[in-house]
């Protein structure tokens, strides 16, 4: 007696959804960026551990000095921008010891001063900027880094010795808004890629 066929299973359903596209502007911004190390070094210098229950801590590998804001720039616009925010600048080093709270719960830390190779460095990218038509923030510049957002416990006391960063690039940035799982439209929080490393081309004067 043959035995009864088997019958195979039924092919799994494809999905006929294609892949998000990017969207057609990108948020940018121009900033220094330190490697994830000396970020996560400079947190524990001022005490702030990265479960602190204060705040909301910026994680190491986010951690940066903004320069400029660009605003929403069309996506097709991104390699003549790559090209076109390339300015010489001279490396500096920054020292930093003491943090500010500031509107909104932002605990940042100040370097000690404003170096002149710095201003030097806005100056140009703000121009580079006017040659690209993009606009360039009226309001002073005020460098800072961003350690914690929501942030309600203590200051931190300032350090005996700073922290000390040597710079010698900057970075345009890319700002991505991170979704709630469980509500596609509600924003938790954001993360940023690196589009591109400006490398000093200048010696220190």
């Amino acid at each position: 007696m043959s035995k009864p066929a088997r019958s195979l299973p039924a092919p799994a359903a494809q999905s006929t959804t294609a892949p998000a596209a990017a969207p057609a502007t990108a948020r940018l911004f121009l900033a220094l960026w330190p490697t994830p190390g000396w970020a996560a070094a400079l947190a524990q210098r001022f005490g702030l551990a990265p479960e602190a229950a204060h705040g909301r801590m910026v994680p190491p590998q986010q951690i940066h000095l903004t320069l400029h804001f660009l605003g929403a720039v069309p996506r097709q616009r991104l390699p003549a921008l790559v090209e076109g925010l390339r300015v010489p600048f001279a490396p500096f080093d920054l020292a930093l010891r003491r943090c500010e709270r500031w509107p909104r719960g932002m605990l940042v830390a100040l370097p000690d001063e404003l170096p002149p190779a710095l201003k030097a460095l806005h100056a140009a990218l703000s121009a580079a900027l006017q040659c690209q038509g993009l606009p360039v923030e009226q309001r002073a510049f005020r460098p800072h880094i961003t350690l914690a957002r929501r942030y309600d416990g203590p200051v931190p006391a300032p350090l005996a010795s700073p922290v000390r960063w040597h710079v010698s690039r900057y970075a345009l940035v890319e700002s991505h808004p991170v979704m709630a799982p469980d509500a596609p439209r509600k924003t938790v929080g954001t993360r940023y890629q690196v589009l591109h490393y400006y490398n000093a081309s200048a010696a220190p004067r």
